[in-house]
């Protein structure tokens, strides 16, 4: 089923926690664009960026890195003192250098066409199954191509409601074996950056964020404590782990 857009429905759109689509993205995984944005822009475009999914804010402060000044917004208050606005609605915001943010998967295509009408550039962390499709080719592909698509050849870990280090093993309630089990925290989704850059609208290319990135863009203090419920206890066995 599609989902309804007609102005009289997204106009009331009301997301409860539970529905939210809560993937707090790793840190190093915002490293990346940046770098790659250090490396092909001149210095003047990084001045303002604003993360209108942010969250918890882990992309925000990730971003305070690279841009002068960095703001974000998001249309459910996660608690960490963000503004809460629906990006999507009302005025249009304010022009910024960069529209940078890992958009809930099922509205990145509003998010993108928003993000273009209100930004010189724009980047988007989205699925790797967000290239695929007639409609989304059609309504936005065909006529705004990225210019530039980076693709993860190490995956990034993106588990919902929590920041995981990659190389912290959870344990979590394996459904099919019956069993609680330890280990390091996983993912079989595959994600890449779609990036639009001013001045470059109609070139096309693709690149590789290569092997090794991951450890040498992880800071220390980029992940938060491991929550109670996930952390492995003697024999891997305890009550109030969580199945994923």
């Amino acid at each position: 089923m599609t989902q309804n857009r007609s102005s009289a429905v997204m106009q009331q759109r009301h997301v409860a926690p539970d529905a939210l689509d809560d993937f707090p993205t790793a840190p190093w995984a915002t490293r990346a664009v940046c770098e790659f944005i250090k490396a092909t822009c001149s210095p003047g475009p990084m001045a303002t960026a604003e993360d209108p999914a942010v969250n918890r804010g882990y992309m925000a402060r990730v971003l305070a890195e690279y841009f002068g000044e960095v703001t974000g917004a998001d249309c459910h208050d996660y608690g960490a003192g963000y503004p809460v606005r629906d990006f999507l609605f009302g005025k249009l915001p304010a022009q910024r250098n960069w529209r940078i943010s890992n958009p809930p998967f099922r509205l990145a295509e509003a998010f993108i066409k928003r993000a273009l009408a209100c930004s010189d550039n724009v980047a988007m962390l989205v699925r790797a199954a967000f290239l695929e499709g007639t409609a989304r080719h059609k309504g936005l592909f065909a006529e705004t191509p990225p210019t530039d698509i980076l693709f993860f050849s190490e995956r990034v870990v993106m588990w919902q409601g929590v920041l995981l280090d990659p190389d912290v093993p959870v344990t979590t309630w394996n459904e099919k074996k019956g069993v609680f089990e330890t280990r390091k925290p996983s993912t079989a989704t595959a994600y890449c950056w779609c990036l639009w850059r001013a001045g470059q609208r109609g070139e096309k290319r693709y690149d590789f964020i290569p092997p090794g990135t991951r450890a040498r863009l992880t800071r220390p203090g980029d992940y938060p404590p491991l929550p109670e419920h996930l952390r492995p206890r003697e024999g891997g066995l305890f009550e109030g782990a969580i199945n994923v």
